[in-house]
């Protein structure tokens, strides 16, 4: 079983010495440290400009990577600090001994939260796709024969997920460790914690995709020893169970795409008011206050209402489930996403259903994706050319010194075709929507 003292480590990346909990500074904890470092990093600042679901709206507002990460990252601190109430009171020892407080689990899942989007590319979940499209269907098939198996998988298969523990770790232009987040948050923060082979579906959540990139495998390691995380692996493949806090992560995930992706479309017209509204109820039919509810006359007051009551029914809904399955959950034998689990489970899949059928099938959506589609793939033709060029023996033409004049110089001369299609893939995903449209009219000699 995992121990919650190893789960809760304050160790970061470079750091040999063992910080205690009991020794922190309250006024500038370590797991708040790193709350700050996501937000002012400007990976996180670039998730303004990235699409959500839905494409920017000139009528009205609608949410993209930043807001929607800010929001599950308030509702992230609230399971964390309700679930870790409850753990103190049923693990006196790790406040009596190890000076541990609730506010602290409400810390590492705000952290973790926060960061949950921050490697994924352009043009919303598309953008993964197109990545993976160019090099297993596209251009990018011929690097094929240069690369193991399990490098392969990465570039067809991209996984923001594994780009994002990437970009929150790798040290590049000086500096070491990238943000040196504590590895409670590092270990909160990997959903999937394996590499992207072998791709076999099994029971386990974890195994649903694949969280770090064989760059990674070596940190990753380190991240998950410290932590006392449990091998699933009986053969060289890395694979291990979640962080339990992982758990809450997915599920303030799951509360705000469920519910606010819904209010997104009925504030764009693309679900009818009245209908949409029938089935938020449907969700909170047990803690609804119709009094109230009638009282109010705006219709985007109802709505409002209604989203607010529906978040705070699936946190309480969340945490239940947490705590109900802690001993599972610290064994690594719980598999279903906490979510999952709810009695709110058919009132949740009802609202997905229309956002699958009314928002993320719309017309706006799609033209979207299929233009990212097109942007994705040219600049990735483009990059991984100039980049081919420089490190064969082919004579290196001035267009490819120009593409690579806008690359930083931390690759080394002797980088493997591995490394340098991974710095190409890299680049593309931190660029925001904007950044992508422009780097394409570029190369297209459009102003």
């Amino acid at each position: 079983m995992m121990q919650w003292e190893k789960l809760l480590s304050l160790k970061k990346q470079g750091v040999t010495n063992k910080r205690l909990r009991i020794e922190e500074d309250e006024t500038r904890l370590g797991f708040e440290v790193d709350y700050d470092r996501i937000i002012f990093s400007a990976a996180f600042r670039s998730l303004q400009d990235k699409t959500q679901v839905i494409p920017f709206s000139k009528t009205s507002f609608v949410h993209t990577r930043l807001t929607h990460s800010l929001e599950v990252s308030v509702v992230g601190r609230s399971l964390g600090r309700a679930a870790g109430k409850a753990i103190l009171e049923k693990h006196p020892h790790l406040k009596s001994t190890h000076g541990y407080h609730f506010n602290d689990f409400g810390a590492i899942v705000a952290a973790a939260a926060l960061a949950h989007d921050i490697g994924n590319p352009p043009f919303g979940h598309s953008g993964e796709k197109a990545i993976g499209d160019y090099f297993s269907n596209g251009n990018g098939k011929r690097f094929k024969k240069d690369l193991s198996d399990k490098e392969y998988q990465d570039l067809i298969d991209f996984e923001g997920n594994a780009n994002g523990f990437k970009i929150l770790t790798e040290s590049k232009n000086g500096v070491d460790g990238g943000l040196r987040l504590t590895f409670a948050t590092l270990g909160a923060f990997m959903k999937y914690p394996k590499e992207s082979l072998p791709k076999q579906p099994t029971p386990y959540i974890g195994d649903k995709k694949y969280g770090l990139f064989q760059a990674d495998k070596s940190f990753f390691k380190e991240v998950a020893e410290e932590l006392g995380l449990k091998s699933r692996s009986d053969t060289n493949d890395m694979s291990y169970v979640r962080h339990p806090l992982t758990f809450l992560v997915e599920a303030a995930d799951d509360i705000c795409y469920t519910i606010i992706d819904f209010e997104d479309g009925i504030n764009l017209g693309l679900i009818d008011e009245e209908f949409a509204l029938e089935y938020l109820i449907k969700l909170v039919k047990n803690t609804i206050n119709t009094e109230k509810y009638n009282s109010l006359i705006q219709s985007t007051d109802r709505l409002a209402y209604l989203r607010s009551l529906a978040i705070s029914t699936l946190i309480k809904e969340a945490t239940k489930q947490f705590i109900e399955n802690e001993e599972e959950i610290l064994n690594g034998t719980f598999s279903r996403s906490l979510l999952d689990k709810c009695e709110y489970k058919a009132q949740i899949d009802d609202i997905i259903k229309i956002s699958v059928e009314k928002i993320y099938k719309s017309k706006e959506v799609i033209e979207k994706e299929i233009s990212g589609y097109h942007i994705l793939a040219t600049l990735l033709d483009t990059f991984t050319t100039a980049f081919e060029n420089h490190y064969s023996e082919r004579k290196v033409r001035h267009y490819d010194r120009l593409i690579l004049s806008e690359f930083d110089d931390s690759l080394s001369e002797s980088a493997s075709v591995y490394q340098y299609l991974m710095e190409c893939c890299s680049y593309v995903s931190r660029l925001t929507d904007g950044n992508a449209l422009q780097s394409f009219q570029k190369i297209n000699g459009i102003q």
